[in-house]
């Protein structure tokens, strides 16, 4: 989880609380650096909304989300790469990453197809550092027969 700076403060509990009716948008790969930085170049695959509470007041961090709805239908086709959770006002609280592999949260299937339905199985933490993506693939566009950009 990558909290957005103006959350870094708050314990876990604060984090929960803060999502209560907020959204988790589940976006394809090439996640911006932060939270506090807005998502240019990956396409909404699903947005999932939290109830209230958002978590279940018995769990321990981050491990049972309540949602108004899970499954949701995708928006769009694509490969989950992170989720960004907000508030329900709109404002960015933090980042996941998201898909196969060691990700804090995890689907039923590998991709998102439109109309589809998109299940979250999975949602946990793992700390800051620990997200399995290389810097230099933050923020990027993979080209057909190029090597990955660097970013500067």
């Amino acid at each position: 989880m990558k909290v957005a700076l103006a959350f870094v403060n708050c314990g876990i509990e604060e984090l929960e609380a803060l999502l209560d009716g907020g959204t988790l948008t589940v976006y394809s790969v090439a996640r911006p650096f932060t939270p506090d930085s807005p998502v240019t170049r990956s396409g909404v695959l699903a947005t999932f909304t939290f109830a209230s509470p958002a978590f279940d007041p018995e769990s321990d961090g981050f491990e049972h989300p309540a949602f108004v709805a899970n499954p949701v239908n995708a928006n769009s086709v694509g490969t989950p790469g992170f989720a960004r959770a907000c508030k329900a006002d709109g404002t960015v609280v933090a980042d996941f990453s998201a898909g196969c592999g060691d990700r804090e949260i995890k689907f039923s299937e590998v991709s998102c197809s439109h109309g589809a339905p998109v299940t979250i199985t999975q949602f946990k933490v793992l700390p800051d550092g620990s997200w399995p993506e290389k810097l230099e693939y933050y923020e990027t566009r993979p080209r057909s027969g190029y090597a990955l950009p660097k970013n500067p």
